[in-house]
Order: C-alpha cells, then sequence, then structure tokens
C-alpha cells in the first residue's frame, strides 16, 4: 500500500529525545550494544475487559521504508545547541544515514484479544534502531488497538446486527480517518463510508444520502423520487430532515415507486429524535405497506451504551451506523501504551535483565526476553502466562497475577500457544501477513472464545494473566538488587 501520506523516507517519524539519545549512545561508543524493547499497556481502555491489537501491518510498513535519506541528514544538520553552534557530529551524521533496520521483531499476530502488561511487539538489535523507532511504533500501535477496541465492544454489543462505521467527518485528520477505518472494520464493523479506505483495504463501502439532498428539492416527497430514479438498486432514504414520520411515508410511497418497476426498497435511516419510540413507529407502518424486509439504520452518535439501551427498549432497529463516537475513540482519547526497555548486552556478552522500578506496582516494568503462552480449554480462552524465553516457562504451570492471586494452568484439557510470533529475523521479512478479512475474523474468533464475563461493559470480569514462576523470580532479584544499590 501507498497512500503518499508519508515521505518516502520515514525515519523523522519520531520524537526529539529519540534522536538525542541515539546521538548520545553513538558519542559514549554505546551504539555497539544491542537491546530488547517491548511495547506494552497498563490497563484496557474503555473500562473494558479486553484489548484487540491492531497495527501490525502498518509497523511491518513503516519497518520496510525505514532510512534517514539525504534530505533528513540535510535537516538534522541545521540543528544548534544552546551555544548556537550545530547540535550533532557530522560523523553521527554519517552513521544516520547508512542505518537500514536489522532488528528481529517479534508482535502478536493483529486480531488478538490482548491483555495488560503483555507485549504488543518484542524487538530485538542494535540499541540506536530500537530506541528510535519507539514513537513510531507507539504511535500506529496506540490508535488502531484502541479503535479496534471500540468498535468490538460496540459490534458485540449490536449482537450480530452489521455495524458500518461513518466516522471520517469526525476523524482525527486525513490519516486518523483511514486509520479509523481500517482498525474498525478489523474490530467487526461490516463497512465504512470511507471510500478511500474501501479501495486501499477492500472493505465494503456502504452509505445513504445527506439531508442535503432532501433540501435541495422543494419537497421532500420528490426528493426521495428522484433519488430512487437515479439508484434504484441502492435506495435508503434519510427520513428525518423535517418530520421523521411523515418522512417514513414518504419513503414508502417511493419504495412502491421502486417496486412497480423491480426494484428492492432496501431502508430508510434514523439519525435524530427518539430512535426506541421513532424506529416502532416507522416499523409498524413499513410492515403495513408490505415492507417487511425492508430495514432501518440508525445513527446520530451512538455508542455501545445507546445502542445497549435501544435493544432493551425493544427497537426493531437492525443496522447501525457509528461515527464519531467509534472514530476518536470516545471518553478515552488513547491507549496507554508504553515501550521500554527490558534487557541490554555488550558485543559477545550474556543479556543483562534491565527493570524500571516505581513507587506505583502497576508502573514498573518486565525485565527479560516476554514471550506471552496462551491457554485454551476446550478451545476456550483461559488465561495467559508471561514467561522468559531464555529461562524457559515452569513445567508445573504456577503463575503470580499482577494482583498478587496465584494461579495454575496445567492438566490434559488444556491446550497452548506462544503469542509473539517472528515478523523480522534481522533484515529479512519471515510473516505470511494475513488479509484484512482475516484478521477481521480473527477478532470476532477471539471475543467470541473469550469468557462471557471478560465481554461485559460494565464491571467485566478479570481475565487471568500472570508471570511465569521463574520470571516472577528474576523480577523479585532485579527489584532487590535495584532497591540496594546506593544512591550516588
Amino acid at each position: 500500500m501507498n497512500t503518499h501520506l508519508y515521505p518516502s523516507s520515514p525515519a523523522l517519524f519520531t520524537d526529539f529525545y529519540e534522536l538525542s539519545m541515539a546521538y548520545g549512545y553513538w558519542k559514549t561508543g554505546n551504539d555497539v550494544k544491542e537491546s530488547v524493547f517491548s511495547l506494552t499497556f497498563r490497563e484496557h481502555p474503555f473500562g473494558g475487559g479486553y484489548t484487540i491489537a491492531c497495527g501490525l501491518t502498518q509497523v511491518v510498513e513503516f519497518l520496510k521504508a525505514f532510512r534517514f535519506d539525504e534530505t533528513d541528514i540535510a535537516y538534522l544538520a541545521d540543528f544548534q545547541g544552546n551555544d548556537g553552534k550545530p547540535l550533532f557530529d557530522h560523523g553521527f551524521l554519517d552513521y544516520l544515514e547508512d542505518v537500514r533496520f536489522t532488528c528481529d521483531v517479534d508482535a502478536i499476530p493483529e486480531g488478538t484479544a490482548v491483555f495488560p502488561n503483555e507485549p504488543l511487539i518484542r524487538i530485538t538489535g542494535p540499541i540506536v534502531q530500537c530506541q528510535v523507532l519507539e514513537t513510531a511504533l507507539l504511535n500506529i500501535i496506540n490508535f488502531q488497538t484502541l479503535i479496534a477496541t471500540k468498535a468490538s465492544r460496540i459490534c458485540t454489543t449490536a449482537l450480530g446486527d452489521p455495524v458500518y462505521e461513518f466516522g471520517l467527518r469526525r476523524a482525527q485528520g486525513f490519516n486518523g480517518g483511514l486509520m479509523a477505518s481500517r482498525a474498525a472494520y478489523i474490530g467487526g464493523c461490516a463497512g465504512t463510508s470511507n471510500v478511500l479506505a474501501g479501495k486501499l483495504w477492500d472493505i465494503p463501502v456502504k452509505g445513504t444520502h445527506a439531508h442535503s439532498w432532501v433540501m435541495s428539492y422543494r419537497t421532500e416527497e420528490e426528493a426521495f423520487t428522484d433519488y430512487a430514479r437515479a439508484l434504484p438498486n441502492n435506495c435508503i432514504f434519510l427520513v428525518d430532515t423535517y418530520d421523521t414520520l411523515t418522512g417514513v411515508r414518504h419513503a414508502i410511497k417511493a419504495g412502491q415507486w421502486l417496486m412497480e418497476r423491480g426494484y428492492t426498497f432496501a431502508g430508510i435511516r434514523l439519525d435524530s429524535g427518539d430512535l426506541a419510540m421513532l424506529s416502532r413507529e416507522a416499523r409498524a407502518m413499513l410492515d403495513e405497506a408490505g415492507f417487511h424486509n425492508t430495514f432501518i439504520i440508525g445513527s446520530g452518535d451512538l455508542d455501545e451504551y445507546s445502542i445497549r439501551a435501544l435493544k432493551r427498549e425493544g427497537s426493531p432497529i437492525t443496522v447501525w451506523g457509528v461515527g464519531t463516537r467509534l472514530v476518536t475513540g470516545w471518553n478515552e482519547p488513547a491507549l496507554g501504551g508504553v515501550y521500554k526497555l527490558t534487557a541490554v548486552r555488550e558485543p559477545g556478552c550474556d543479556w543483562q535483565y534491565r527493570l524500571k522500578l516505581s513507587d506505583t506496582r502497576d508502573k514498573e516494568t518486565i525485565p527479560g526476553i516476554v514471550q506471552i503462552r496462551r491457554y485454551r480449554d476446550k478451545g476456550r480462552i483461559a488465561g495467559d502466562i508471561l514467561y522468559d524465553e531464555r529461562a524457559g516457562i515452569d513445567p508445573a504451570g504456577g503463575a503470580t497475577g499482577f494482583e498478587g492471586t496465584k494461579y495454575r494452568m496445567s492438566g490434559d484439557h488444556l491446550s497452548h500457544e506462544d503469542l509473539l510470533v517472528p515478523v523480522f529475523r534481522k533484515c529479512a521479512y519471515v510473516y505470511d501477513t494475513p488479509g484484512i478479512h482475516d484478521i477481521r475474523e480473527r477478532t470476532l474468533a477471539q471475543v467470541e472464545d473469550l469468557p462471557p464475563e471478560i465481554r461485559l461493559l460494565d464491571h467485566p470480569g478479570r481475565y487471568s494473566v500472570g508471570m511465569d514462576a521463574r520470571l516472577s523470580d528474576i523480577c523479585d532479584s532485579l527489584r532487590r538488587e535495584m532497591s540496594n544499590r546506593p544512591i550516588t
């Protein structure tokens, strides 16, 4: 995919401090170190019980294109320090110009249900490369994961009704609109109104008409009749420009015109007012006119909570158009993803694990080369254990949850898989990227396989995620070591 949204060299899509640290590594001779960084998040968005991983495909595209070109180097050469002198040595700029991506990347496939403290992406390689990737990876993964999760919550609440993403006009900019449409489809939406997203990713494109179509005519009845003449095979009428129930009657007349000519009256859309009451009245009118298969679309600032409320009120709406509150991640504008160093080593030496301490335990990092083992009980997702790949996993299957609970994953009835899979090995791309439809199907299957209490909108249950006993011992050992270090 090439949307022409990015320069041919995207390496400057980063925060300044990534470059200042990279310069520091180079200046002090520490650029020869290798490192391991993990991208994780600390809590589920929207108060939910699960999160949907999304954005890996764009991460891959970014990494394949990663390099500093001549214009990047010329731009950085003009940076000045506080003394008015060049900030970066020419040697460092030459070094950056020669950098090509050579890291190992392991990642959780898109469409996977994930949980706090689990590494969604793990990068291993030269410390300068790993460091300057931080901002871009967080930007890509945080946003798409947020929107895919919101879409999943909305679609789950719709109970099998198709949900269409209608949010482009309210999305956070050009690129934000595109990526929101992609993530919403992966999260479970049936399609989008975003035509460019449809072209780029083969997402079904759907839509109706706006109030301006009706307002451009002398009467609503004329507007619907002309719309039926223009698009007889795609007639969904927006009926609330003036009086909604009068609009339904006018739509029925246009529907009769269509039926007489062998076409189908597909549906009507309600975008404002008391949707529960209006949809019931509209359904009765459509049925009385013989249009039992004509569906009703509900739209207008909907989200998972308003859809749930409408369903509880018995609304006959069976198709949902969701915009602003989906594509903006309404009420939680960002996923709290973080990217932390977990191990480092000098050339020819063993790995030294790193742990960030904090006064609050939830902000401590997990050291090591961490993998996630997911257990299933008769096909149902049952729990995850984080373990260090070098130490291996405790064969007894014991784990300590982050809230201090102990649990065990063992028994012949359990199956398991490791979630982080190889994506890059050095400069070689080794991952078989699935298509967007396969990713969406993975999301739907993953959510279906979660325990029902994890899918609740309000006060969801806690999914079992913990550290393997060996990894827990590593953490405890490092915590004691760091706490006992003298302050200098």
